[in-house]
């Protein structure tokens, strides 16, 4: 405050007090998390309104708000989808009713815009499965205060919390897997340190830049609706007026100086005399529409960072700088923030979607359908087979149209060809007909793509002149199947190798192309161990019991495999089958195969590796000079319908069927675990024919 003494109408000296108050542009966009004091949840911001903090700046913002849509919009993409959809179609099926578009859109929105989102969880009759889920709006739950144990066992609903009153009641919602309840929340939040009930937004570094972009929009608007400045001061020098007067002379020249638009703004001073009168000392500010411009364009710059926005342009905003017309750059920047932004947000969604759907015993491999462009996405056809480029590039199997020739890409249009041929700097195309079915590929000769090997099914061996004299690659044709000397050598050992499994060992059950079960955890499901009374005596007093020796005759089924139970309860082997419906005319070895596999042979995985360790076999068909030809993974040769089953036997004196087994016959799945199945498990269960390539030598 500051004391001015001037002299009056009568010459006296009079005091006057100027007060002069401080704006504190202090920001308070920290959350706070505050207990209520006889209250059982917990407050998100001073006023118990965060959330709708972060919506105003979500409103007011328009780069903000341009982030925003633009990066949940790519965490949704196109919707949840399952690599192993075709597989697991009953599955499938209660996958996408209960994931329902509209809900995942909403929960990732909720996710990016608030950093944290819910799930009403619904049950069905009996708590045996859930029925429903549906997305509950995050702004109106508040948490609860945690038990001794640090657990939220549950969240307060109320949908006007910054004006609740004592006499409210919030309705109170338990935690998903707290309750036995038929309606649960299930609270999805990612971590942040030092934050327990709520997590704070991925951006909240930015929120300062959204309230100052928003704060500048206001005052330049404010500016425009008041005219910018008043255009007179008129003074009236003869003596104040009372209140009624005044109001009817201002009246009176409002009237007839402001025009509709509200342009004409004036200031109207009454003094008592003219050396009295009023006068206006403007604040000049040097450099204004500089300085706002500056303050705008930090405000853009430093709200895109928060966001790790790689280039404006992926969200729509044009940006002179960066990433103008340079394609390349614009991939790699879609590619970056696809990788750093993106995915983080779908792998969390994916893990909790996982946890809700395992409740129905539902095991999908999910995924999230990309908006990427599919030029944008990375592939390599030659070591990733349809079921991982589906997951890594987030693009449908059956949407996928590009093929791999010589190791280039082949286009299914003349216009891609040549498009990417402009790219090459060779121009045209040319024709390639592979399996009868035309595909086009850059430049107008297949030299002009540069050196490459041989088609699919040929190996190069060495160079050769051509009819011009040109020294080119000399392929010849790789044999589609064993030799008769191969099949000799293979059916040597496995003919010898294979066994009939003693009556002491019970069939249980045998997995066909599903083998994403680790045995272990297949075979602890299905069976359990039969204890008498003197053994369980013997497990309390801590007694060792000795198990069925692992050394026997390996034409009694009684040797012993890696693969089976380490206290003697249950075997694994394997048997030679059919991979598809398709009937006709084998190979002489598979032809041998299925009649051993016809009399109950089955062999342990050490048989079927012996067998292929064998230097004589197959040299041509190797996939690398160096490495032997494995019969576990590639059967029969170039495009097999065979596969090998892995079947699962108990030990009947000292184990039982367990009650799952009826269950499991009927929806063939079992708890997601982590695998433990031997190398080439995957492609052992698939006929060659369904493989990759179908077998052939890559490229």
């Amino acid at each position: 405050m500051k004391k001015t003494i001037k002299r009056d109408n009568n010459g006296r000296f009079a005091k006057h007090n100027s007060e002069f108050s401080f704006v504190n542009l202090a920001t308070y966009t920290s959350p706070e998390i505050l207990e209520v004091q006889g209250k059982d949840w917990i407050k998100y911001g001073v006023d118990n309104n965060y959330f709708q903090f972060l919506i105003d700046r979500y409103n007011g913002s328009p780069t903000n708000n341009a982030c925003i849509n633009g990066i949940s919009q790519q965490i949704f993409g196109k919707g949840i989808n399952a690599t192993d959809a075709s597989r697991k179609p009953e599955q499938y099926a209660q996958m996408i009713t209960l994931l329902k578009p509209e809900m995942v859109q909403k929960v990732s929105y909720d996710l990016k815009l608030m950093g944290q989102a819910a799930i009403q969880v619904i049950y069905g009759k009996g708590r045996k499965k859930i029925a429903q889920l549906e997305h509950f709006p995050i702004e109106t739950l508040r948490a609860e205060q945690s038990d001794e144990e640090g657990n939220i066992n549950a969240y307060y609903y109320f949908n006007d919390w910054p004006n609740i009153k004592p006499s409210d009641k919030p309705l109170r919602i338990p935690s998903y897997g707290t309750s036995k309840e038929n309606i649960e929340i299930y609270y999805i939040k990612p971590y942040r340190a030092g934050f327990y009930y709520y997590s704070p937004v991925d951006y909240q570094g930015g929120l300062q830049y959204a309230e100052l972009e928003e704060e500048i929009s206001n005052y330049h608007l404010n500016n425009i609706m008041n005219g910018l400045a008043p255009s007179m001061l008129i003074n009236f020098n003869n003596g104040t007026p009372n209140q009624e007067q005044r109001e009817l002379i201002e009246q009176r020249i409002a009237q007839k100086f402001s025009g509709s638009s509200n342009a004409g703004k004036f200031i109207l001073a009454f003094n008592d005399n003219k050396e009295s009168q009023a006068e206006i000392t403007p604040v000049q500010l040097s450099d204004a529409h500089q300085q706002y411009q500056f303050l705008s364009e930090e405000s853009t710059k430093k709200i895109l960072v928060s966001h790790r926005v790689v280039s404006p342009m992926l969200l729509g905003i044009k940006d002179s700088a960066g990433l103008g017309n340079n394609a390349d750059e614009i991939k790699t920047a879609s590619l970056l923030m696809d990788n750093t932004v993106i995915r983080p947000f779908q792998e969390l969604l994916i893990k909790c979607f996982d946890q809700l759907l395992a409740y129905n015993d539902i095991a999908l491999n999910l995924y999230f359908i990309t908006l990427q462009p599919l030029e944008f996405t990375e592939i390599d056809k030659t070591i990733q087979d349809k079921e991982d480029i589906e997951e890594e590039t987030g693009v449908e199997m059956q949407k996928f149209s590009l093929k791999m020739i010589d190791g280039k890409t082949a286009y299914k249009t003349i216009k891609e060809a040549e498009n990417a041929a402009k790219e090459i700097g060779c121009g045209g195309h040319h024709e390639m007909e592979v399996n009868g079915e035309l595909w086009y590929m850059p430049c107008k000769s297949h030299n002009k793509l540069g050196k490459s090997p041989c088609w699919d099914g040929y190996q190069k061996k060495g160079t050769k002149k051509n009819s011009k004299g040109e020294t080119v690659n000399n392929c010849v044709k790789i044999s589609t199947e064993l030799s008769e000397e191969d099949v000799e050598v293979v059916l040597g050992s496995l003919g010898t190798s294979g066994i009939k499994m003693e009556s002491k060992w019970v069939f249980v059950d045998e997995l066909d192309e599903n083998s994403e079960y680790s045995n272990e955890d297949w075979a602890n499901y299905l069976i359990k161990e039969k204890k008498s009374t003197l053994n369980k005596i013997r497990d309390i007093i801590g007694l060792k019991q000795e198990t069925e020796t692992n050394v026997g005759s390996k034409n009694d089924g009684s040797a012993y495999s890696d693969l089976d139970s380490k206290n003697g309860l249950y075997k694994i082997r394997y048997k030679y089958a059919r991979g598809m419906a398709k009937s006709g005319q084998s190979r002489p070895f598979c032809e041998k195969m299925m009649s051993l596999s016809g009399q109950g042979l089955v062999w342990r995985i050490e048989d079927i590796d012996k067998a292929s360790y064998r230097e004589e076999v197959n040299t041509d068909f190797r996939h690398k000079p160096d490495l032997d030809y494995n019969i576990f993974e590639l059967k029969g040769g170039i495009y097999c319908q065979h596969k090998w089953v892995r079947v699962l036997y108990r030990l009947e004196s000292n184990t039982e069927i367990s009650e799952n087994l009826n269950n499991y016959k009927k929806v063939r799945t079992i708890p997601k675990s982590y695998l433990r199945n031997p190398r080439g498990s995957k492609k052992a269960a698939i006929a060659t024919d369904k493989q990759t390539g179908r077998g052939a030598y890559p490229k």
